[in-house]
């Protein structure tokens, strides 16, 4: 995929991974990024236009597809997260964190989808985690959301295939951000993660496993939970 002269969307946009894919796509010569944000004054980046946009607000991302009609790449970044083990975590939290990371997606997905198709396809590209395959006890409900969202993307590839959209799924472990603040492990640049989209997008991959862990976690998938999760699943 050729990057140059592109006009693309990220969303979440006005920090971590998301600063990260608007300052390398920008970088690699698009020629317009809109930087998606609840507050655009916080999107700092002087090369990317800021946009308002709340991706739990379906009627908002409807109104912005219907005003960025030159999209033809776009980025589901947003995410949220709230460290707690599945017993433990408030049932209005992990609302709250699936409105963001998988109803969120499912809203920018669909009010763009067809701003990609008039544009001749385009790419849509969806952040999601390692932890897409493997839950974390700590992140257990973070893991079910990234779980739905993987799954999402693998129904958009199949829908979007018959307008041309490619869809790309992109894992990873640890990243330095604020959802990672506090967590122990060891963790990676969001510019990592920026330049491994850059690299998969430019050779035409539907799924980008930017690091070790990410490689190694689905190479062994087929593994029974007792090896995934250690002997006390296996009772």
């Amino acid at each position: 995929m050729q990057l140059e002269g592109l006009t693309v969307l990220v969303t979440g946009a006005n920090r971590g991974i998301g600063a990260a894919f608007a300052a390398a796509l920008a970088d690699a010569g698009a020629a317009k990024v809109y930087a998606g944000a609840r507050d655009p004054a916080s999107v700092t980046d002087p090369r990317v236009v800021p946009v308002r946009l709340d991706v739990t607000d379906a009627a908002g991302v409807r109104a912005l597809a219907e005003e960025l009609g030159d999209v033809q790449l776009v980025v589901n970044n947003a995410g949220v997260g709230a460290p707690s083990a599945p017993l433990d975590i408030d049932v209005e939290t992990a609302r709250w964190e699936f409105d963001v990371n998988y109803f969120g997606t499912l809203a920018v997905s669909q009010a763009f989808a067809p701003v990609l198709a008039r544009n001749g396809g385009g790419t849509l590209v969806n952040m999601l985690s390692v932890v897409s395959w493997i839950a974390m006890p700590h992140l257990a409900n973070y893991s079910a959301t990234k779980a739905a969202a993987w799954s999402l993307t693998n129904g958009l590839r199949v829908q979007l295939r018959e307008q041309g959209t490619r869809v790309v799924g992109v894992h990873v472990g640890y990243v330095e951000t604020d959802l990672t603040e506090g967590l122990q492990g060891d963790k990676i640049q969001a510019s990592e993660v920026a330049d491994a989209l850059i690299a998969g997008l430019r050779a035409d991959d539907d799924e980008v496993l930017v690091d070790e862990i990410s490689r190694q976690v689905k190479a062994g998938l087929s593994n029974p939970p007792s090896v995934l999760y250690g002997e006390a699943s296996a009772a």
